[in-house]
């Protein structure tokens, strides 16, 4: 795989990531939003979506270096380095 190929694979691992997280952020996020006697909670806004843009962010960065670095030891169809 080419350089290019795998900055583009990368960044789109990343994106997809980042709508992954954005995702699982805004299933209930109105209920999340008005809590306490019906005003807003803010910390929805400032900490709880950072952290879900993040969290998706390095959960789909994790899952390509894992699939980059298998890809990596395969070669030919068996494990490089073994005989």
């Amino acid at each position: 795989m080419g350089q290019r190929t795998q900055a583009a694979v990368g960044c789109l691992t990343m994106a997809f990531g980042w709508g992954a997280g954005l995702a699982v952020w805004a299933v209930g996020v109105r209920g999340r939003f008005r809590r306490f006697e019906q005003s807003p909670d803010w910390s929805v806004l400032y900490a709880e979506l950072p952290l879900a843009l993040l969290g998706g962010t390095a959960g789909g960065l994790a899952l390509w270096a894992l699939f980059a670095r298998l890809g990596g030891r395969l070669e030919g169809g068996r494990l490089r380095g073994s005989r």
